[in-house]
């Protein structure tokens, strides 16, 4: 059965574009027939950073509008033959996505597909409601500062009761946390908050702590996901947390201060 998965956060900027992109690229790893969607009309990101900008032809909006067909408009990715891209348009605003536009394309999605990742514009504005309405679960990104926290506990709030699920008095929508940017040694100077304060916060399950990475900046200016950088740390913690959404049982790693080798200590080698 088909999940319908969004992406979201309270405030921008905090890596929910590359998690998407992390995460539907490790589902379809895996063996699972994804479709990532970027609803960030007019700053539309996500075919950056997958790579594939160049062969947008048609975009989500088209598809709404009846300009092209979901066929059409779905990009097959280069590295993966189950895992595809639906961009958003670049010259319309956020109105024109519309609820019946999006449940008709999302439900035609979650025919062909087994995971269907919704990469949800920052805030509570239009586009970001629309994008968590008809989700079945939820990826919440927060960075370990206190008003990056504060604005994902509001949409905590907001997904627990303006979803589809939430008005129809169906089970909730499932609430997961990926923190990213995290640094141990800043965690232990006390200019970042710890995992435990987070969760302590939000309540809810932390599939991921992604540490903050050369490697993150690297893969989004390639176009490459991260995920597939399997030497790096954050690269490995994207995969981890693909692990944990799938129900493995996997121990959080990247969470203790690092001890540097002589090598590192030398030349301030770091990942």
């Amino acid at each position: 059965m088909s999940k319908i998965f969004v992406v979201t956060s309270g405030k921008g900027g905090v890596g929910k574009t590359t998690t998407s992109a992390a995460i539907g690229t490790g589902l379809a790893l895996r063996g699972n027939r994804t479709v990532i969607v970027d609803f960030d009309v007019g700053l539309r990101n996500l075919d950056l950073i997958m790579g594939c900008e160049r062969r947008v032809v048609y975009d989500f909006v088209n598809v709404i509008n009846g300009d092209a067909t979901l066929n059409q408009a779905l990009i097959k990715d280069k590295r993966l033959d189950n895992l595809y891209i639906l961009a958003a348009s670049q010259t319309r605003d956020k109105d024109a996505l519309t609820l019946e536009g999006v449940e008709k394309v999302l439900t035609e999605l979650a025919e062909q597909f087994d995971y269907v990742i919704c990469d949800s514009p920052a805030g509570i504005e239009k586009g970001a409601h629309l994008a968590m309405y008809l989700a079945d679960a939820a990826i919440v990104v927060t960075n370990p500062e206190v008003s990056s926290v504060r604005d994902s506990d509001r949409m905590l709030g907001l997904l627990s009761s303006k979803s589809k699920r939430a008005e129809d008095g169906r089970e909730p929508i499932s609430e997961h946390l990926l923190l990213t940017r995290y640094c141990p040694e800043r965690v232990a100077r006390g200019e970042m908050l710890s995992v435990e304060d987070v969760e302590e916060i939000l309540s809810i399950q932390m599939i991921g702590v992604i540490p903050e990475s050369q490697a993150v900046l690297k893969a989004s200016n390639q176009g490459v996901p991260v995920i597939l950088d399997e030497e790096s740390d954050a690269g490995k913690a994207y995969s981890d947390a693909v692990d944990r959404l799938l129900g493995k049982d996997v121990p959080h790693r990247f969470l203790e201060v690092q001890k540097k080798g002589f090598l590192q200590r030398m030349f301030g080698g770091k990942e």
